[in-house]
């Protein structure tokens, strides 16, 4: 067996080697002619995985060790037998830590106390669940809206998007990107926002229209945002980096667990597929943290200092642990 796999996907190498011959390769620089006789891939979401990739290959099965699984064609996978997964959950514990660390240094710079703000949460699965357990630790009131879950459990508990907007102070987006999700905040929606309200997104670049954002920054239609994803990362625009109050690279996720979460579910999912049963309880065990501070703006001056460092930085990102 052949495996291609991320060569910054931690706690990976070795593993695999008893097993099959194993490529490490940048994210990005995977072509055709790599996979062309692999079995798998093991990814993040610097590689693209569809028919440029895939077409004419062996692949047989593809592993992001990511949450998001936009990267990934998953209607061309599925039309030619490609067994695919995602890892759902892996880091929501880092972005909610991201998330905490964004309130608190945002209620420093513009004067607020967070239990007299209302957060509006926009997607309410693994992170936005955990986001609101850490809001309403705050003291903060809570606004829940995720149709799909509306849809599926009953209204009870949810509010609409339109609800968020007109009451809460700050909206963090924590949703997929799809067709429903693609500039969920367009012109027309951002345009809805008042000057008094906050918005922070950690979930993809294209939830949020960066030309009207950057619009309502410059205008005073906005009091500020808080960005972690970026649209054509990682050729972000910079008169938005400038802009936006806390800009980082999208290392929301990048806690030392997250990663270690993605990497366990990535080895365990080849494992079925390729059928190596003693990698089905894989896990990486990782030494209790002696301290989980962090800081949200070290990362966003870095990112601010340098904005063609955007790889980098995220390449290099030092250990950050979650507890």
């Amino acid at each position: 067996m052949k495996i291609v796999c991320d060569d910054k996907i931690p706690f990976l190498r070795g593993v695999f080697e008893p097993y099959a011959e194993v490529v490490y390769l940048p994210g990005a620089a995977i072509g055709a002619a790599d996979v062309r006789d692999a079995d798998a891939i093991v990814t993040r979401t610097r590689t693209r995985c569809g028919r440029a990739l895939l077409e004419g290959s062996s692949v047989r099965a593809i592993a992001s060790a990511t949450i998001g699984y936009d990267h990934i064609d998953t209607a061309y996978c599925e039309s030619r037998g490609i067994a695919w997964s995602n890892a759902p959950g892996c880091n929501s514990g880092s972005v909610a830590q991201w998330v905490r660390s964004v309130l608190e240094t945002l209620a420093r710079s513009h004067g607020f106390t967070p239990s007299d703000k209302t957060l509006g949460i926009v997607g309410v699965g693994h992170v936005g669940t955990k986001v609101a357990a850490l809001a309403r630790e705050l003291g903060m009131t809570v606004l829940l809206c995720d149709p799909p879950r509306a849809a599926a459990e009953g209204p009870q508990g949810f509010v609409s998007l339109e609800e968020i907007i007109d009451r809460a102070d700050i909206i963090t987006l924590h949703v997929p990107l799809d067709a429903s999700t693609k500039y969920m905040f367009d012109v027309k929606r951002i345009a809805t926002l008042r000057p008094s309200q906050i918005l922070i997104n950690s979930s993809r670049g294209e939830v949020v229209d960066g030309t009207a954002l950057k619009e309502a920054l410059k205008t005073g239609r906005l009091m500020a945002a808080a960005l972690d994803v970026w649209e054509n990362e990682p050729q972000i625009d910079p008169e938005l980096a400038a802009l936006v109050e806390i800009s980082t690279p999208h290392i929301a996720g990048y806690s030392l667990d997250g990663k270690a979460n993605g990497t366990s579910a990535a080895v365990r999912f080849l494992a079925r597929q390729l059928g190596i049963p003693d990698l089905l309880d894989f896990s990486v065990i990782l030494p209790p943290a002696t301290d989980a501070s962090y800081d949200v703006t070290r990362d966003s001056d870095a990112l601010k200092s340098d904005l063609t460092a955007f790889e980098h930085l995220r390449e290099t990102y030092p250990v950050r642990r979650e507890k």
